[in-house]
């Protein structure tokens, strides 16, 4: 009877302890691990992340900024961190579903060495043109380049574009042809100037341009119309149906992290994203603002891996 009385006290004692400590969260700084260089759109979204985390819970929320290797450098020193919920990552669609296919080998396995937090914001894609271009819609980009295979070649200055390039090449089953940029800024840039008709681009990237009138928006990859350009109809509205690829940032913890504070960090930046100041500064800075369980972020980045593994195989794409 001691010994039952021993064990009970022991795991009641463990279960106080667990809880004293998820209420004791944070009590001190905790790092976000970003995987880009400063000024970059992860780095932005976490920024404003950060600063009302550090308000919500009163301790210093800052961001670690390890660029490098397509986001792989900042991303391993994540995963080896201690699972104690004071370091963070803003994972990406290319740190945490994409790099895994791109590249050879990586030193971090991103489904197994990270939790799931919250999905924090999503952006479409959005296929441009030069304003004075013949070139109106995705329908008559696609007929006009079945009758010219090259009458509309496709500037692709990141990996992301070079997936919504494939995967329309793919549905519209037209000749499409596409030329890789090392960045947006010379792409644009040529687009501008006419030496190339088309580019694929982030809507965050693209948008000052598409609204001052400098280029148009043939069609944008999100399913549905997006607040972030609501004059640019979807590329599944133009004979595309089930077109989609959206750009995203989500927030994750290495593996182990206590679920009390998993369940903490989700509920305090779900609250953060419903305040429509934060969802108007989001939609301002180029971003959807998103949400959602850690359960649902682990679901949907599962999806992605299983959608776009195969797509990169098939085109044989190989980061540089």
């Amino acid at each position: 009877m001691k010994w039952f009385k021993r064990i009970g006290s022991l795991l009641a004692g463990l279960l106080i302890g667990s809880v004293a400590f998820a209420q004791a969260y944070p009590n001190k700084p905790v790092r976000i691990v970003v995987a880009y260089q400063a000024g970059q759109g992860t780095d932005v979204i976490s920024r404003l992340v950060a600063e009302q985390l550090t308000k919500s819970l009163g301790q210093s929320f800052y961001i670690e900024n390890r660029g490098g290797a397509g986001g792989n450098i900042g991303t391993e020193v994540a995963a080896r961190a201690a699972p104690d919920g004071y370091t963070l990552i803003m994972g990406t669609n290319g740190t945490h579903t994409m790099n895994q296919f791109l590249y050879q080998s990586l030193a971090f396995n991103p489904e197994k060495d990270f939790d799931p937090i919250i999905l924090v914001g999503t952006f479409p894609m959005v296929v441009m043109t030069g304003a004075d271009s013949p070139i109106k819609s995705i329908d008559d980009l696609i007929a006009r380049v079945k009758a010219n295979p090259r009458a509309a070649d496709i500037a692709l200055p990141s990996t992301t574009a070079r997936l919504v390039f494939e995967l329309l090449k793919e549905r519209s089953q037209a000749p499409l042809f596409g030329v890789p940029y090392k960045g947006s800024s010379a792409a644009h840039t040529d687009v501008l100037g006419g030496q190339i008709p088309l580019v694929i681009d982030t809507v965050t990237a693209g948008r000052a341009l598409v609204n001052s009138g400098k280029l148009r928006a043939l069609g944008v990859t999100s399913a549905k119309p997006t607040p972030l350009l609501p004059n640019a109809k979807t590329v599944a509205e133009q004979g595309l149906p089930g077109f989609e690829v959206v750009a995203w940032n989500a927030l994750y913890a290495p593996k182990g992290t206590p679920a009390a504070i998993v369940k903490q960090l989700n509920a305090e930046v779900a609250k953060i994203l419903a305040q429509p100041e934060t969802r108007q500064r989001l939609i301002e800075l180029g971003f959807e603002p998103a949400g959602g369980t850690p359960e649902q972020l682990g679901d949907f980045t599962r999806s992605e891996r299983d959608r776009w593994g195969p797509l990169i195989k098939k085109a044989d794409i190989r980061a540089e």
